[in-house]
């Protein structure tokens, strides 16, 4: 089996991860974490360097980033069984009280000027590693957004990444009937950046979040909300609603189904090697 094949397997395991920690917690953002998990877990697997850092802007995301940084051996995987639950460090926005994640986040538009900082900081101590952040699309919506940019651009900040999970959704509705930010490659190219477009769910366009640029680079990764449970997809609904005993099982299902025919298609190609 390629190492690509089976963290793109390992990503279908982490959505059964994420849909059984938040029907456990019946908490809601399903659609959003299953949106971003192929993106994290190309990052963590693929992409970053052992020093460089990451930001998780969309902070509402967070399960995804636990189920990652666990897996990276961050913190005992046990403790994803206590997500939302007592005193557990696993609240439902990303908290720097957990190992692994550099700022708690959830407000829109809160993660990137913490990513800016870190950049520049990197850069005027001469470090070579980059940083990278994970935004919505939604916080295409927000001032501190553009500002940071604008920032970014200015100080030539080459070693920021900026990742935009654009699904099309944000918590009201589609975000071009909200805030049409398009064409959001030309805007920040203005702003002095480098820009590329992928697509979110597939891992060889997703390598290329590694790119090296003499710019400030953004990637528009284009994806689906809800990602990988049919009924899911494209339904803003289950921004906010919890999932319900019937349809959970019905989501473990075809998540379940499509790890299997992963597996049987990846022993087909690779046997034993």
């Amino acid at each position: 089996m390629s190492y690509l094949a089976h963290i793109q397997t390992n990503a279908w395991r982490f959505r059964k991860k994420i849909l059984e920690m938040i029907f456990k917690a019946q908490t809601s953002h399903i659609g959003s974490n299953l949106s971003c998990i192929d993106i994290l877990t190309a990052l963590y697997f693929l992409v970053m360097k052992d020093d460089d850092r990451f930001v998780l802007s969309k902070g509402w995301s967070a399960s995804a980033l636990y189920v990652v940084l666990a897996e990276k051996g961050y913190f005992d995987k046990k403790l994803l069984d206590t997500y939302c639950h007592g005193d557990s460090p696993l609240i439902s926005l990303a908290s720097a009280e957990v190992d692994g994640v550099e700022a708690s986040t959830g407000s829109m538009g809160h993660g990137l000027p913490i990513a800016v900082g870190m950049a520049l900081s990197k850069k005027l101590t001469k470090q070579k590693d980059r940083v990278y952040c994970l935004i919505g699309d939604g916080e295409l919506d927000c001032g501190t957004t553009w500002e940071s940019a604008l920032f970014a651009g200015h100080h030539k900040l080459n070693n920021l990444t900026i990742i935009i999970d654009c699904n099309g959704l944000q918590g009201f509705g589609k975000t071009k009937d909200i805030i049409d930010a398009r064409p959001i490659a030309k805007k920040f190219k203005a702003f002095g950046f480098s820009a590329i477009r992928i697509d979110g769910h597939n891992f060889d366009e997703l390598a290329r979040m590694g790119k090296r640029t003499q710019k400030p680079l953004v990637i528009i990764a284009y994806t689906i909300k809800g990602r990988g449970v049919s009924f899911m997809e494209n339904n803003n609904d289950w921004h906010y609603w919890n999932i319900p005993e019937d349809k959970y099982k019905l989501a473990i299902a075809e998540v379940d189904d499509e790890i299997k025919r992963q597996e049987a298609w990846q022993n087909t190609i690779y046997g034993d090697q």
